[in-house]
């Protein structure tokens, strides 16, 4: 009963929450060591939100990303529904349209992080995902 009510108010993090955060964590590591910069952790506009948004050379990289238990029906690259894109869509619209001067170039990275019982066992860095029109990539 104590730990719900802890949960309940905010004082400790589901489990889920903290796995995560460690899977975003591992990502961003992953990235870093690819060059990229971090630019911004979990920017929200509304409702929506995005997990990193990175600059690699001039382009402005919007990552979403899925952690999942090692052997899970769905992969965190195939978890990303349609709903889910519509809502990292918007999101990513709204952060390009704050952005002064704009990029030339926007792209969508997905990172699927496995754990074991909260330990990361495997990250995987897509690149280039489609989200995007081509036109998107024109900046104005």
């Amino acid at each position: 009963m104590f730990s719900y009510l802890k949960r309940l108010f905010g004082r400790t993090e589901p489990e889920s929450a903290a796995i995560g955060r460690r899977g975003e964590r591992e990502a961003e590591k992953i990235l870093k060591t690819k060059g990229y910069q971090i630019l911004a952790r979990n920017w929200r506009s509304g409702r929506d939100e995005i997990d990193l948004i990175c600059l690699q050379g001039k382009a402005v990289v919007f990552v979403e990303v899925r952690t999942r238990s090692a052997g899970a029906l769905v992969s965190g690259y195939d978890s990303i529904n349609r709903r889910k894109r519509e809502a990292l869509k918007r999101v990513c619209r709204s952060y390009f349209s704050i952005m002064k001067p704009k990029p030339l170039t926007l792209r969508f990275d997905v990172v699927e992080v496995e754990h074991e019982e909260g330990a990361i066992t495997t990250a995987r860095h897509f690149s280039d995902v489609p989200l995007f029109s081509k036109s998107a990539n024109r900046g104005s």
